[in-house]
């Protein structure tokens, strides 16, 4: 079995202290979202994706961030997913911000609400004509012999829709996810790593406080 015992080091690339945090937790992650962003890091806006299923059994998987505001995070999916079909039996959900190039990371715990057909219509019709035939032909998460067959029924598609709009499937959603408790993470030197976590109050304020690393 291998083991990675030696892969070690030191982070020493800032470091987070109370005169560096805003009220609003929100207002911080603009301005790490935006660190991010000009980094020129890959997928900046990809985040970790937790959901729980019947029998407490979590799962994870990556999401692109699509759009975010003081009510909270927003992204979308099939609905016939299995994040999308947990949800519907559990709402409770967590998001996670890798930022391992700036030795960042964020996570997010909150409820996820469906988003309106409105909005899920608004952005659907935004994105390339190519990506939107891809989420018509993929029945996601479900299982399928083969490769070919997915390329089969994307090329049938495209080719079906190829004069015409692409109809925004009734299995095509979003959510917003409206968060109760964020927490900042910054790497320091030692392993001595800086948290502050936000939670939410009951008169809809932010209470601050230290973690220890």
């Amino acid at each position: 079995m291998s083991t990675f015992n030696q892969y070690r080091r030191e982070y020493t690339m800032g470091s987070l202290e109370e005169q560096d945090l805003e009220q609003d937790p929100l207002v911080l992650f603009k301005q790490w979202l935006d660190n991010a962003i000009e980094s020129g890091i890959p997928d900046p806006n990809a985040m970790t994706v937790a959901t729980v299923d019947s029998s407490g059994q979590p799962s994870q998987r990556i999401v692109l961030l699509k759009d975010f505001s003081a009510d909270g995070f927003v992204f979308y999916t099939n609905l016939g997913s299995r994040k999308a079909q947990e949800l519907k039996q559990n709402s409770k959900i967590s998001l996670h911000f890798p930022w391992h190039m700036l030795e960042r990371q964020v996570r997010i715990c909150g409820e996820a609400e469906p988003l309106s057909r409105t909005a899920v219509a608004k952005y659907f019709f935004s994105r390339p004509k190519d990506s939107q035939i891809g989420a018509l032909a993929s029945k996601q998460s479900q299982p399928i012999s083969n490769r070919q067959m997915l390329l089969t029924q994307w090329r049938q598609l495209k080719e079906k829709f190829a004069e015409g709009a692409v109809p925004l499937p009734d299995f095509w959603g979003g959510y917003l996810v409206k968060p109760h408790q964020i927490e900042f993470w910054q790497g320091g030197e030692h392993r001595l790593h800086d948290r502050f976590e936000f939670s939410r109050t009951e008169s809809d304020t932010w209470q601050i406080q230290r973690l220890n690393p």
